[in-house]
């Protein structure tokens, strides 16, 4: 099946509406569970993209170190302070506490920065399975869900899963598809999509969005802007925002990649195709919707 082209014009048909008399209820409430003593800015990366995509609320949980060292940076966050069992590290009764309270957000981002020790990583695939709002699964999640036998077999909620090639090789243990080679990416996420029954973005030039019913959707953005550390944790916080919206997850996970690519765009035309830093795309994330929205005023 061939990829449809994410246009200008779908996008605008399905970004999450904007009401003139809307509260910060309107626009979800996220959880970001994210950041490690060794990553703590994937924290703030994920939330500051959900908060420039327009998310009512957003939320980072993360262990009490990594909050200490976190908190006031961006004072528009709050923040979950979670028990650790060494310096960044989240014990278990920090996840007891992440699991009990997740039900009351809108929609979860997981994954950028948690880090990959052992216990950290069976216990986000522990708190993958239980969760009931819509989910965004980046980053060291992935990596989490791999290191699992048949994960997608107890997962209750619906998941956005967002891997670049080596992620999306981990997962399918079979090497990714050549990056060039359009139709090849296009057939192994689909795929993808059926086998785990969830909605697959598989990251970089021309990024891929499958979800199970057979839509298969391409970006038309390749730009090196977005070739930085940090911009899947953007991409993460703003597929996030859209579905503490209300968005369905391929409707999400589309318009995420559309407004995080057109970012980009406006990134390699102000700053150049060298240099751009990842707060520079957060930071464009509100222009590049305006102008996907095809709001000439701005």
């Amino acid at each position: 099946m061939a990829a449809r082209s994410i246009t200008q014009r779908w996008v605008a048909r399905h970004l999450p509406a904007r009401p003139d008399r809307a509260h910060k209820g309107d626009f979800g409430r996220l959880l970001v569970v994210a950041g490690s003593i060794d990553y703590p800015g994937a924290a703030l990366l994920a939330a500051l993209g959900a908060m420039r995509a327009g998310v009512g609320v957003a939320r980072v949980a993360a262990a009490e170190s990594v909050v200490a060292r976190l908190a006031g940076t961006i004072p528009e966050l709050t923040w979950m302070a979670l028990d650790e069992e060494a310096p960044g590290l989240i014990a278990p009764g920090g996840w007891r506490r992440v699991t009990a309270e997740a039900s009351a957000f809108d929609a979860v981002v997981i994954g950028p920065g948690l880090g990959r020790q052992p216990a950290t990583q069976r216990r986000t695939r522990q708190l993958i399975s239980s969760l009931t709002p819509p989910t965004v699964v980046d980053a060291d999640a992935l990596n989490a869900l791999a290191d699992g036998s048949r994960w997608w077999q107890g997962v209750r909620g619906s998941l956005v899963l967002t891997p670049h090639p080596g992620e999306f090789a981990r997962l399918t243990g079979a090497d990714a598809p050549d990056g060039d080679d359009d139709e090849a990416r296009g057939k192994a996420v689909a795929a993808a999509a059926v086998r785990w029954d969830q909605v697959v973005v598989l990251k970089g030039a021309h990024s891929v969005v499958a979800e199970p019913g057979g839509e298969l959707l391409r970006s038309e953005v390749s730009t090196p802007a977005l070739a930085t550390a940090g911009s899947g944790d953007v991409l993460a916080g703003v597929i996030g925002a859209f579905l503490a919206g209300g968005s369905p997850a391929l409707e999400a996970a589309a318009c995420g990649v559309a407004v995080h690519g057109a970012a980009g765009l406006l990134a390699a035309e102000r700053i150049g195709s060298a240099g751009v830093m990842a707060r520079d795309l957060a930071g464009l994330l509100p222009e590049a919707i305006a102008q996907l929205r095809g709001d000439r005023s701005r």
